[in-house]
């Protein structure tokens, strides 16, 4: 069987659909693993879909990850911008790593606009509400095809 993609979401995000609903939408953080299970399955992949509201949890499914997933899509909420040992921990899993945000971040408070998750990401999907998640599952998909790593 595939190893999964680890899905990993930071502080607030258990918040979903009650948080700041129209800055993050109204979806909530269960709607959003549904999403991303279903994209998953459409390539015969899994998710390990996880959230926390702290950072040493992250980090140690970060390492988790390292030996037991194929890839990591991460939204680290306000870690993003702050948490060095969590890029850290992104850098030596050495996976393929997508960063997701709900909302565009560059359309929002300058300290957003910086991100010590992108210094380990191939990439940053932002702006998209839940449906980022889907786009980051379907990237996470192509670069593990790419890389010939979807079976293994």
């Amino acid at each position: 069987m595939a190893k999964p993609i680890y899905v990993l979401n930071g502080p607030n995000l258990n918040l979903l659909g009650v948080r700041e609903p129209h800055v993050y939408g109204h979806e909530t953080l269960a709607d959003v693993r549904g999403r991303a299970e279903k994209v998953a399955a459409s390539h015969g992949l899994t998710v390990e879909f996880r959230q926390s509201n702290h950072e040493g949890q992250l980090v140690d499914w970060v390492q988790e990850a390292r030996e037991k997933g194929a890839g990591i899509i991460i939204n680290a909420g306000g870690l993003t911008h702050t948490s060095i040992a969590l890029l850290d921990a992104l850098q030596a899993a050495e996976l393929p790593v997508v960063e997701v945000h709900l909302s565009n971040i560059f359309r929002r408070e300058a300290f957003r606009t910086h991100s010590y998750m992108s210094l380990a990401a191939k990439g940053v999907i932002c702006g998209f509400g839940a449906k980022g998640y889907e786009l980051a599952v379907d990237a996470i998909a192509d670069l593990l095809a790419a890389a010939g790593a979807k079976r293994t």
